[in-house]
């Protein structure tokens, strides 16, 4: 498998939605973006992916400014243009324009080659009793797992 170096990842994306497929797309970055990405300084909280124009965007993911640069009127939350196929941006449109269907991104890396990466995944809204079933699932994973190590440990 190709070596990636993973930035970030949206947990909380898990936790709120129901990921019913995922794409990889390249995404279109200012020059200290990739050194404030290599440094971490990024955010996926509350971040969204749309399609507008036959065109797909990601809005509101953070990056922090690089230390480095000179920051006059950057937007550290402005859109930025994600590269996809142009099948896949049909397909996205497709699904999205559906009721109850967005596209949130899931994480973001580097791939192989130093390219900069995004996940994004189409996904429906969990419902209150869905969350606590997962927490549910997760509290008996967690003690079935320690469980086995106590009795491991006998």
């Amino acid at each position: 498998m190709a070596e990636t170096k993973k930035i970030i990842e949206n947990r909380r994306a898990r936790y709120e939605y129901h990921i019913l497929d995922t794409y990889e797309a390249g995404i279109v970055l200012e020059g200290m973006e990739v050194k404030s990405l290599r440094e971490g300084n990024v955010s996926l909280q509350d971040s969204y992916a749309k399609v507008e124009d036959g065109q797909a965007f990601l809005y509101d993911a953070h990056i922090n400014p690089y230390n480095n640069a000179d920051i006059r009127g950057y937007n550290a939350k402005r859109k930025r243009k994600l590269l996809l196929h142009r099948k896949e941006i049909r397909k996205l449109l497709g699904k999205t324009q559906q009721s109850g269907f967005t596209l949130v991104p899931i994480r973001m890396y580097f791939n192989e080659n130093g390219m900069a990466k995004v996940v994004i995944a189409i996904a429906k809204g969990k419902q209150l009793y869905d969350k606590r079933e997962d927490i549910k699932k997760e509290d008996m994973r967690r003690e079935k797992a320690t469980a086995m190590k106590e009795r491991n440990r006998e």
